[in-house]
């Protein structure tokens, strides 16, 4: 049983954390705050190839194994985590494809979804179905040669650049169970119909847009039906978001160790008493605490990483790595914030962005609580095979 990368994934998470402290880090509080677009930074990461992450070689992509596909996330989210969406709704739209897009459809687009030259994301929720999205609303009837669709998705992070954008949609509403009526449609941009709302606002989370996205009588094509089969949409979709949780406890295992290395820093800096304030023992077993979590949390999404990188069902290990990495993002980010008093809360320093930041992985891929059910009911269903 090894705990550590390999020479390749030390070398990848060196380039990385590389690039994230040249081109990121600097900019990240400005840019962040007066909610510019960071187009630079994503320029360098089409160069750099990060947009085929998840793509095979055979479109032109690197394919990286799930551990280094966390450690991506972990390292840009350390700077700004935001820059971490951009890549995070991309890379598992090429994954979907990837996995079950017919041929035509892989040829037709992973290839420049690799280099950045197309962007992609993933469009899942509604105003009224988020963790149930068996209960989405967005109705695509067949209509000779293709579809026409009618709905409204929310919180779809890279809404304005996507194309195509993988939209979950009911092929037959009146399917028993649910699930078997739905799809994913592939909807290109300037499709008639398709439009994009306004960008909603947001606690953090800033740096990439969260758009809603409209479909009135929009035609789509039976081409674009990821996989050239109805009613496989839930499984494409819950599949893509059990992959998908790796790179959220990256983002918040990043965020974390973020919060505990500025916490650190200011602890040897600041004084009170005639003496720094991580010579106080009530300081000390706060940063005692963050570190053996953060280290906990970037274990559990390597272990769970591992599991998917071994090809077997992962929804389990997945699950747990997210939720506890979340939660404890959530906690590292607020015991920061203490440690630093009132200067944790202004905005000269990163210790806000960091707290505005840390809530979102507790929601993201599946809410904790819904989480919880899962990892429950898959210990009950092992516990009922006798495994």
């Amino acid at each position: 049983m090894d705990f550590e990368l390999s020479p390749q994934q030390a070398e990848f998470r060196d380039l990385i954390r590389e690039f994230a402290r040249r081109s990121i880090a600097p900019v990240a509080r400005e840019w962040e705050l007066s909610g510019r677009y960071p187009a630079e930074i994503v320029e360098e990461m089409k160069k750099m190839g990060l947009f085929g992450i998840l793509v095979p070689e055979e479109h032109g992509g690197s394919a990286v194994d799930a551990v280094s596909y966390a450690i991506v996330f972990e390292e840009i989210s350390k700077a700004w985590m935001g820059i971490a969406g951009i890549l995070g709704s991309h890379s598992l739209a090429t994954w979907m494809l990837a996995r079950y897009g017919t041929t035509d459809q892989r040829r037709r687009w992973l290839p420049a979804l690799a280099t950045g030259q197309r962007r992609s994301g993933i469009a899942l929720t509604e105003p009224g179905a988020g963790s149930d999205l068996q209960g989405i609303a967005t109705v695509a009837r067949r209509d000779g040669a293709g579809y026409v669709v009618n709905g409204t998705k929310t919180w779809i992070t890279n809404a304005r650049h996507a194309d195509p954008l993988p939209v979950l949609v009911k092929t037959d509403p009146e399917a028993e169970p649910r699930h078997r009526g739905m799809s994913i449609l592939m909807i290109e941009a300037g499709t008639p119909g398709f439009s994009v709302g306004r960008d909603l606002g947001k606690l953090g989370y800033k740096g990439t847009e969260s758009a809603e996205v409209f479909l009135a009588d929009c035609h789509v094509p039976a081409k674009n039906l990821l996989g050239g089969e109805e009613g496989r949409g839930l499984q494409q979709a819950l599949s893509a978001l059990e992959f998908g949780r790796v790179n959220i406890a990256g983002r918040a295992v990043g965020v974390a160790q973020a919060s505990l290395e500025r916490a650190l820093a200011y602890a040897r800096q600041r004084h009170a008493f005639g003496r720094p304030i991580g010579e106080f023992q009530a300081i000390q077993l706060k940063l005692a605490d963050m570190a053996t979590e953060v280290q906990a949390a970037r274990l559990l999404t390597w272990w769970a990483a591992a599991a998917l990188d071994a090809g077997r069902r992962a929804d389990l290990e997945t699950g747990m790595a997210k939720l506890y990495a979340s939660e404890i993002c959530i906690k590292a980010s607020l015991e920061a914030m203490r440690i630093h008093g009132g200067y944790g809360y202004s905005t000269e320093f990163e210790i806000e962005r960091f707290y505005r930041d840390a809530p979102l992985m507790a929601i993201g891929e599946g809410t904790n609580d819904i989480l919880r059910t899962v990892i429950a009911r898959r210990l009950y269903r092992e516990l009922d095979d006798g495994s």
